[in-house]
């Protein structure tokens, strides 16, 4: 009886452990707080005996209470209009969170099958499993515990293994916390702890910046997404879109090369908006790029424009990485041929994706990488740029993400992206944070959430390229199945293991 008391009361701290954890996410930004959350998990679940299951369980609550935490922003879109929309809110949250958890689920229950007792199989577990939450079903590598890293020395290692592997890093560092044996084994636990703490304390150890002679201007109307598409405010902030644009430098050595808008900046589809292009171009005597949508057979495409000085649009990039049930409906093309067409991109129903990632020349700033709002979430989205760009440029519409952790949160996968490439991004968000992100993810200048107004930064120099973008996932991913292969494979030789 009292054993089954302890085990429930294990259920039941993991929920509380894994909410602690996640005050290592924006906008708290306490990595050793995701420390201390990760060593309770490895302690819970090696205090846990039983099945393959009941780790499971475990590790189910563990997830579900620090996916509560950290993405408890998911209820903000449901609140924009609350009488028609609120009611879903808690359900969203909820879901999201009991889904997300279901992979952390899936690790604790492998690693009591492969080697039960043994912390590193779980931390090898996890890391494949947040590998297969970035992946599988259009992936979700939201509040990933590496982006807890992003501000303190422990990130720069993104630039040379990549989250997932900085993700395997935490996980052992905490599972070796919990070892046990001779006084030598205690001595080098102590020494790795304190090297860890300095790790995830102290912010980048580098020189600053080295800074182009480019300069790019980054507007941020702060249209709140209830007002955005109110058709009285259409004017108004596309006018302060206009006035922004056309200010004069409130530095004169800082005269703007590029100007970014959001993403969706104007309301008018992009076959509809000539008069509003030309506005633009009149006021601007250099390149303007901005978030809009497209139509073209049915189809729609959130899409981003580069307009030359006389408004005229010169190239065209449309988002591929879309967001399911947000942008598009899953197997609504599918749907289509059964009769069921309320849901088909292909007939104007949602989003549909363009052909892939694509560089864009910017002239004397080089090429760009574009990435649309959710795309800066997905490390091999970026890596998967068909040549090497001089920086990355994303455009976001964060005003869905409401006014705390989202955006923040979001800015932080931004800065990520910017260290693993080596390379500096221009962000431009309709309500914030825009920001010029320097490549060792340190932001240079920005505009703070919920305000409007433009900046002038100049544009950091790359780095060169970092072993991350040269490498990706894939020897991660081999190293992962060879070592959990390989337990798997001495777990059927034990006695009393075969089946």
């Amino acid at each position: 009886m009292m054993q089954r008391l302890a085990m429930r009361g294990r259920v039941l701290l993991a929920p509380i452990a894994g909410a602690i954890a996640a005050f290592g996410q924006a906008p708290y930004e306490l990595p050793l707080m995701l420390f201390a959350g990760l060593v309770a998990a490895f302690w819970l679940y090696r205090a846990q005996s039983g099945r393959p299951f009941r780790a499971a369980l475990l590790g189910w609550g563990f997830g579900f209470g620090y996916f509560l935490h950290a993405l408890q922003w998911i209820v903000s879109p449901f609140l924009v209009d609350v009488e028609r929309h609120g009611w879903m809110a808690p359900f969203a949250l909820i879901l999201l969170a009991a889904g997300m958890a279901l992979f952390w689920g899936l690790a604790f229950g492998l690693a009591r099958w492969v080697a039960p007792r043994r912390g590193l199989a779980l931390a090898l577990a996890w890391a494949a499993v947040e590998l297969l939450r970035a992946y599988i079903f259009t992936g979700f590598p939201w509040a990933m515990p590496a982006q807890a890293l992003v501000g303190v020395m422990a990130g720069q290692g993104l630039a040379w293994v990549g989250p997932y592997a900085l993700n395997l890093w935490l996980f052992a560092i905490a599972a070796i916390m919990l070892l046990r044996g001779p006084l030598a084994l205690r001595l080098g636990q102590g020494t790795l702890a304190l090297s860890t703490v300095l790790l995830l304390l102290l912010p980048p150890q580098a020189p600053p910046a080295v800074l182009t002679d480019q300069v790019v201007r980054l507007v941020q109307p702060n249209a709140t997404q209830r007002e955005k598409w109110n058709a009285d405010k259409f004017e108004f902030f596309f006018t302060r879109q206009l006035d922004y644009t056309a200010a004069a430098p409130k530095d004169e050595s800082l005269a703007p090369d590029l100007v970014i808008w959001p993403e969706t900046a104007i309301p008018w589809a992009l076959d509809m908006a000539g008069s509003a292009l030309a506005e633009i171009g009149a006021v601007s005597d250099v390149p303007v790029v901005l978030g809009v949508q497209r139509r073209s057979n049915m189809r729609y495409y959130n899409s981003l424009v580069v307009l030359d000085a006389a408004g005229a649009v010169g190239q065209v990039y449309d988002k591929h990485h879309l967001v399911p049930f947000g942008e598009y409906m899953p197997l609504g093309d599918l749907m289509a041929r059964f009769g069921i067409h309320g849901l088909a991109a292909q007939e104007g129903n949602g989003f549909s994706s363009g052909p892939g990632a694509q560089l864009l020349d910017m002239g004397t700033l080089g090429a760009a990488l574009p990435l649309i709002c959710y795309e800066a979430v997905f490390a091999h989205d970026v890596n998967a740029a068909p040549a090497r760009p001089a920086f990355l440029m994303q455009v976001t519409n964060d005003a869905w993400f409401g006014k705390a952790a989202g955006p923040r949160q979001h800015l932080a996968q931004a800065r990520m992206r910017a260290i693993e490439q080596g390379l500096p991004m221009a962000r431009a968000a309709n309500t914030g944070i825009s920001a010029m992100i320097d490549p060792q993810g340190r932001v240079t200048a920005s505009l703070a959430l919920n305000t409007e107004g433009f900046i002038d930064a100049p544009l950091p120099a790359p780095l060169p390229p970092t072993l991350y973008s040269r490498s990706g996932d894939l020897p991660l991913s081999v190293l992962l199945a060879l070592c959990l292969a390989g337990l798997a494979v001495a777990r059927r030789r034990r006695p009393g293991n075969a089946d």
